[in-house]
């Protein structure tokens, strides 16, 4: 055992450890540097408090330790890089489970003494506890069904649905009096499980109402109710590690929501009010769009890169699906090669989870100087020779600008569109998430280069 004072010090300097952590992970040449800050952290609050707040059980807390190690270690050595969306929708999912065990085994604990106005302060930070780790929980289960395609992504939009929300809302604040009042006179058992359950269906309906384009805020937003959960728990348990974790990574997924929904020209309750996206769009080539595709081989496309001065390599969810990060950095080395200037433009939004793309280029060693945000290189579109569009969709669509009602009406894209020529890698004419047909793909200036996306661009890059 270790005294109270050791236990303060290494909370304090984990806490500096997390907040270097983000600061890392803010950019993409300090991330790794971030990364171990944030190991080194967690490392030494989980020795503090193991060794310095645990008295007993340790044999249980070793073997459960070693369980969830172990399972910890497998998945991070099997997950694929285009699986992380649905890992961390899986993981924020535990952390909700985990307020909920704790609320309830905080509830129970027969040592708990307290009275007057703090056994009501107490009761309600267990309420809230149990009740954002709930949500947390099943919302995040959800999220991880509908980002591995195991459900569909489409928005389930029932009759009343906002009127639904509301009625639980109520419940959960009804069941809520009821337990503090039950609480003082050792009851509240059966208010605290009647929430959960209320708190349990609500997470499934708000997640399952959004819709496939709201993903990455989705992931976000799950992000930040994980670490309120962990705050609450915090509270709970009278640790101040805890508070001041949650608070930083509740704090940070509300900013990063907030940056998502900025990024769509969207508000965050009406992303929460869902119904926004489709799962996977449909397959009609035209709709309401007239005009003639131009599709290219992968020779042609080869051509056009080897003859150009400034290249825009544009990557969506399809370079994810179809992992072709890899063959995207050796045909991006053999044009620089060439004195092609090649540069990456990254939409916020991109992929299933924020930083997708950033995460996908990162492993595939592309130079961290070549890619940019949206914001950097819109306006340089216009001096653009070729543009690479790869399994990209909603990002690059000019009715968020042209179409007044479009469903994307007003979302900052990507204006690929303005450059001189735009290579389009597609499987098919399918729409995107939010189920709108594309008129990038009939313009003049767009060619299109059907098929896998790695198998296009091996083709390509044997060409080159």
């Amino acid at each position: 055992m270790i005294s109270s004072g050791i236990v303060t010090v290494s909370y304090i300097a984990a806490t500096v450890l997390f907040i270097l952590a983000l600061g890392g992970l803010s950019n993409q040449e300090t991330a790794r540097r971030g990364n171990w800050y944030g190991i080194t952290g967690m490392a030494i609050a989980l020795v503090a408090t193991v060794l310095g707040v645990v008295t007993r059980h340790y044999t249980i807390l070793l073997v459960a330790l070693l369980i969830g190690g172990s399972v910890g270690i497998v998945l991070a050595r099997r997950v694929q890089m285009t699986q992380m969306p649905e890992l961390v929708a899986i993981l924020h999912s535990l952390v909700g489970l985990a307020a909920v065990a704790v609320g309830f085994a905080n509830f129970m604990d027969p040592a708990s003494h307290f009275t007057g106005v703090d056994l009501t302060i107490h009761d309600i930070e267990t309420y809230l506890g149990v009740l954002i780790g709930a949500v947390t929980f099943s919302g995040s289960v959800i999220a991880f069904l509908k980002l591995s395609a195991r459900i569909s992504g489409s928005p389930l939009t029932l009759p009343g649905r906002h009127w639904l929300n509301l009625a639980l809302l109520i419940a959960a604040i009804w069941f809520g009096i009821q337990f503090v009042q039950q609480s003082g006179d050792g009851g509240g058992l059966i208010p605290l499980i009647a929430m959960t359950v209320i708190a349990l269906l609500f997470g499934v309906h708000m997640v399952m109402a959004i819709g496939g384009a709201d993903m990455p805020v989705v992931v976000s937003m799950l992000n930040s109710y994980s670490g309120w959960a962990a705050a609450a728990t915090g509270f709970m348990l009278s640790n101040d590690l805890l508070i001041v974790t949650g608070a930083l990574v509740g704090s940070s997924g509300a900013i990063l929501s907030y940056i998502m929904c900025r990024a769509m020209n969207r508000r965050f309750l009406a992303v929460i009010a869902g119904g926004f996206g489709t799962g996977g769009g449909g397959t009609a080539a035209g709709g309401d769009v007239e005009g003639e595709v131009v599709p290219i081989e992968a020779q042609e496309a080869a051509a056009l890169l080897a003859n150009a001065k400034e290249v825009m390599v544009v990557p969506g969810y399809g370079m994810a699906v179809a992992q072709a990060q890899h063959v995207v950095y050796e045909i991006t080395k053999v044009l620089r090669e060439k004195g092609v200037n090649v540069r990456f433009g990254i939409h916020p939004v991109a992929g299933r989870m924020p930083g997708h793309m950033n995460v996908l280029l990162a492993e595939a060693k592309v130079p961290y100087d070549i890619v940019y945000e949206m914001d950097e290189i819109n306006d340089d579109f216009p001096d653009i020779d070729v543009s690479v569009v790869i399994g990209a969709n909603d990002i690059v669509n000019p009715s968020a600008q042209e179409v007044p009602d479009s469903p994307i009406a007003g979302m900052p894209v990507l204006e690929v569109w303005k450059g001189k020529i735009t290579i389009v890698l597609k499987r098919s004419m399918a729409t995107g998430y939010a189920g709108v047909q594309n008129p990038l793909f009939f313009k003049d200036n767009t060619r299109m280069l059907f098929g896998d996306a790695k198998d296009s661009l091996d083709a390509v890059l044997k060409a080159l």
